[in-house]
């Protein structure tokens, strides 16, 4: 059962957290107050008056929003027709929504811009026209769904500026976090629930990130510092003068990646800092083979694959944990035991020569589900029937059952608890000290900081300064992916950087 007894009170004008391990009833909980799900039983009141809500539109009749962990933005539309689509009866199109947005804009410091496309904006401001949507339509309760995911400790602070503007103004938050240090930052109160029921209501001034984190799961806050060194100098991958371009949707060309240079060795986790949108994403797909580069070499194990088809990098061993779980790692509308065949379908266990042998692959979803921790009712439902966290927990174990030699993992702790982190920390260092190559994307700086060896920031393209994990801090590497200049950093010199990467001495 996905809840069951879950007593929740949220207080008017206070900001209050949800906490809770993968699978543990979190997502059903809010889906049922957004009126996206049914209760079998119990009741929900709002404003002291009992409610049912046969969908979203109920929710949102009573005040309340949801912005989830993966956006619902229109790429292609500006942030005028994003926030008034859906709600044209509201303010019309033109210049009462124009200036109904600037108006709810300015209230709570959220700087939109109506006439800017959302395919142009960083994460940070996406989640702000999310949140400009449900205020738009009159939201007086909001729901966030892991708001900062993908933040920079600076965006985080911004985002944690907002909140308070929206608390000083009456409004109401439900916060959901697995960052615990986050939650007792910003919330007025802390809910815990554990298996689908609620285990405790406490106060963040009486409480520690040890004790939420033992409510939770059982155990304390795991960390990722990893300092014994397992570098070699054998070189596993190396990326020579890579240039990418992209055609904006103005048909103005632009760089996209401009003179890549860099090499992970065998047993080395090479960290990549960057603000969401300078990059990154790009870099990671010319390494996969998902964009061919307009210029420069990617190199293999010594062989040559600039231009080798993504399947043929699987083959020789690079496995991949995508940023954007539901777009490029699995299909969701699929069981999991086909999920843990995406990607390596001519590879053992799942084939067997020229045919596939589902028999064993499907012996090998059960193996995964149960060393990884993977909370299902079995390897036959789909996987958009789990949570975000256990379905990145089916992607890592998919990816490191394959032992690559390479791997690329954007993100990988995204969206799962304490418990679950600890454990995919565990497997890259065991890995990593067998020879396992990393390149290594997160938005958790933490993170970044405590799994690299090497660490390098990019900005606008461009990597542009090399940092120590021994001494650099979160805020001092938040800064540098800013573009801010910070003492703990060497900055890049473009003639520093040669065909061997080059990394920092």
């Amino acid at each position: 059962m996905a809840n069951h007894d879950i007593d929740i009170t949220v207080r008017r004008g206070t900001v209050h957290a949800l906490v809770g391990e993968n699978g543990a009833g979190k997502s059903t909980l809010m889906k049922i107050l957004y009126g996206m799900q049914k209760p079998d039983e119990g009741t929900i009141e709002t404003d002291g008056e009992q409610v049912s809500f046969a969908g979203p539109g109920d929710a949102i009749a009573r005040g309340i929003g949801m912005v989830h962990q993966h956006f619902m933005l229109a790429d292609n539309l500006t942030v005028l027709e994003n926030v008034v689509l859906g709600g044209e009866k509201l303010h019309g199109i033109g210049n009462r929504a124009r200036a109904r947005i600037k108006e709810i804009s300015d209230a709570y410091g959220l700087g939109a811009r109506p006439d800017v496309l959302v395919e142009d904006l960083g994460v940070a401001d996406r989640q702000r026209v999310e949140i400009l949507k449900v205020l738009y339509r009159g939201a007086r309760t909001l729901i966030l769904d892991e708001p900062t995911a993908v933040l920079v400790p600076q965006e985080v602070d911004a985002l944690f500026d907002n909140l308070r503007e929206l608390k000083a103004e009456g409004l109401t938050v439900i916060f959901i976090s697995h960052k615990l240090g986050e939650v007792l930052s910003v919330a007025d109160d802390i809910t815990v629930i554990r298996r689908g029921t609620t285990v405790a209501s406490v106060v963040p001034s009486e409480t520690s990130p040890k004790q939420l984190a033992e409510l939770m799961v059982g155990s304390e806050l795991p960390s990722p510092e990893t300092r014994e060194s397992t570098v070699t100098t054998t070189p596993m991958l190396t990326v020579d003068g890579l240039r990418l371009s992209a055609v904006d949707s103005d048909g103005a060309v632009r760089t996209v990646l401009d003179d890549i240079a860099l090499t992970i060795h065998k047993g080395e986790v090479l960290g990549l800092a960057g603000v969401e949108g300078n990059g990154q994403a790009e870099l990671v797909e010319a390494i996969m083979g998902m964009r061919d580069p307009d210029g420069g070499t990617v190199t293999l194990d010594g062989a040559d694959i600039t231009h080798a088809p993504t399947r043929a990098r699987r083959e020789a061993g690079v496995g991949y944990i995508p940023e954007d779980r539901h777009r490029h790692a699995l299909l969701l509308e699929a069981p999991l035991w086909e999920n843990r065949i995406l990607g390596h379908v001519t590879e053992a266990p799942n084939s067997k020569g020229a045919l596939l042998d589902l028999k064993a692959a499907r012996a090998d979803t059960e193996r995964i589900v149960a060393d990884y921790d993977v909370r299902t009712p079995g390897i036959e439902v789909t996987a958009a029937s789990l949570s975000g966290g256990n379905q990145q927990k089916l992607i890592v174990g998919r990816e490191m059952s394959h032992r690559p030699k390479l791997l690329i993992a954007a993100h990988p702790t995204r969206g799962v608890d304490v418990g679950a982190q600890a454990q995919i920390w565990d497997q890259i260092r065991e890995a990593r000290h067998e020879g396992l190559a990393v390149l290594l994307i997160s938005a958790d700086l933490d993170e970044l900081i405590g799994l690299s060896d090497t660490l390098r920031v990019m900005y606008r393209g461009r990597l542009v300064a090399d940092a120590d994990p021994a001494t650099i801090t979160p805020e001092e590497l938040g800064s540098a992916m800013t573009g801010a200049a910070t003492g703990h950093l060497e900055h890049v010199d473009d003639d520093a950087h040669g065909a061997d990467g080059g990394e920092g001495e």
